[in-house]
């Protein structure tokens, strides 16, 4: 598929602009600017498929594309104090408009399409570290990262706009879909429900406590005033989202990990499932709203094997009872895989990836979709339940630093968790931009 003419035109802009930079030049004192921008093809074959409903991923063939740019500006205030500044345009479709398989392939797929460029103030908040003593750390400048020295011991507060998952559930191998695995249930734990607007972000504060081997963060987060919703709940005492998380960093080996479990508490107006059950046919989870909760837990895992081989795991849980809000409609999932660099094929800078994952449904989420109700994204008109499985695998050439290029293969079996759907083969073709 063409890059259509706006996005052609602003790739070129990014390029002439910035390709040919000196890569050892620095930016000026106490300021972090950075760009990127991520291109991703993909299309699917005509699968097999007993029947199809509102929410359901077309059994036809199919071709879309989604275009991200974003600028990370982050500026020192004063000692310790940063604002961070990420406006972002987005730009194309999901498959299927994003309906119909609950790992979604495409991490860039925001729940809104857009026919054509579209702004969102992304990320705009204040981060203030208070430094405890002790021995101090380099840091690189990065993404919303200006360089400098900080205490390892310290504690931080973040308030403002930006996404539940820039602080919680990271990790090393799998957290980033414009450079890493595209499947919403590898580069995020998919059980937790993370609060977000439509394209993924919201409002909050988060603490964190850092020490030589441990992170300790809680977050609180607004929630949408309506399931995928724009528009945030004002009603923070009714509505917000609570995650508490431990980092633990060891060695096993000379080889660096990283342990992160986490539990969460989610407070919105929410459909109840069971409540959906006795309504006579079709039945429809969003006329039992009303403000209850959700809890749920999760881990992941990462873990360097050699000089060029890292293992990475996700595993998370939520009670299941209340309509999936916010992320996608995943009760229980579970995902592990590989990156290998490509020093062995002469290829350092190169990465490949493979990876497994299996997600499911609560009974009670399962029911609901069995007598054909409708959810956040799926909803085939009745369900022959089966976990959702999938594999992933992706190849990134770094033929410039600044330069991505991904073939990306994906396998789903029950799409949707429907055993009589599929399997899907989904081929993808991503470019990321980054300086």
């Amino acid at each position: 598929m063409l890059i259509p003419r706006p996005i052609f035109s602003l790739l070129c802009l990014v390029v002439a602009r910035f390709a040919t930079a000196s890569e050892a030049q620095t930016p000026p004192a106490g300021w972090s600017l950075h760009t990127q921008a991520t291109y991703v093809d993909q299309f699917h074959y005509s699968f097999p498929s007993a029947y199809e409903g509102s929410n359901s991923f077309t059994h036809e063939s199919e071709a879309e594309h989604t275009f991200s740019f974003t600028l990370y500006l982050d500026r020192k205030l004063w000692p310790g104090a940063e604002v961070i500044y990420n406006p972002e345009i987005f730009q194309g479709h999901g498959l299927s408009q994003t309906f119909g398989i609950a790992g979604f392939p495409n991490g860039e797929a925001v729940k809104s399409g857009f026919a054509n460029l579209h702004y969102n103030t992304s990320r705009l908040f204040l981060r203030q570290s208070f430094g405890l003593g002790g021995e101090k750390e380099p840091v690189e400048d990065d993404l919303n990262r200006v360089a400098g020295k900080i205490d390892v011991n310290r504690i931080t507060l973040s308030v403002g706009k930006f996404a539940a998952s820039d602080f919680f559930d990271d990790n090393a191998f799998s957290h980033d879909s414009r450079t890493q695995f595209m499947n919403w249930a590898l580069w995020e734990s998919a059980a937790w429900d993370y609060p977000a607007d439509i394209v993924g972000f919201t409002a909050g504060a988060v603490v964190e406590w850092n020490t030589p081997n441990t992170s300790l963060r809680y977050g609180i987060f607004m929630e949408p005033f309506e399931a995928n919703g724009a528009r945030l709940d004002h009603h923070v005492d009714r509505a917000h989202g609570q995650i508490v998380q431990l980092d633990y960093r060891y060695e096993r080996n000379g080889r660096h990990g990283t342990v992160r479990p986490f539990v969460y508490l989610n407070q919105a107006n929410m459909g109840l499932y069971r409540a959906a059950a006795t309504q006579p046919y079709p039945e429809d989870v969003t006329s039992t709203r009303a403000y209850r909760s959700k809890q749920g837990a999760g881990v992941s895992w990462d873990q360097e094997l050699s000089d060029d081989v890292g293992a990475f795991a996700r595993l998370s849980w939520n009670d299941g009872k209340t309509e999936s809000f916010t992320f996608t409609e995943i009760d229980r999932s579970v995902g592990t895989g590989l990156n290998v660099r490509g020093r062995r094929w002469s290829r350092p800078d190169d990465v490949l990836g493979v990876a497994i994952l299996a997600n499911g449904l609560s009974s009670k989420h399962r029911h609901y979709l069995e007598q054909g109700g409708t959810g956040l994204i799926l909803g085939d008109g009745r369900l022959s339940y089966a976990p959702e499985e999938a594999v992933e695998f992706y190849y990134a050439f770094h033929p410039r630093k600044w330069l991505q290029v991904s073939p990306d293969y994906q396998c789903i079996r029950n799409p949707g968790y429907n055993s009589v759907r599929g399997p899907i083969s989904v081929f993808s073709v991503r470019a990321h931009l980054q300086f």
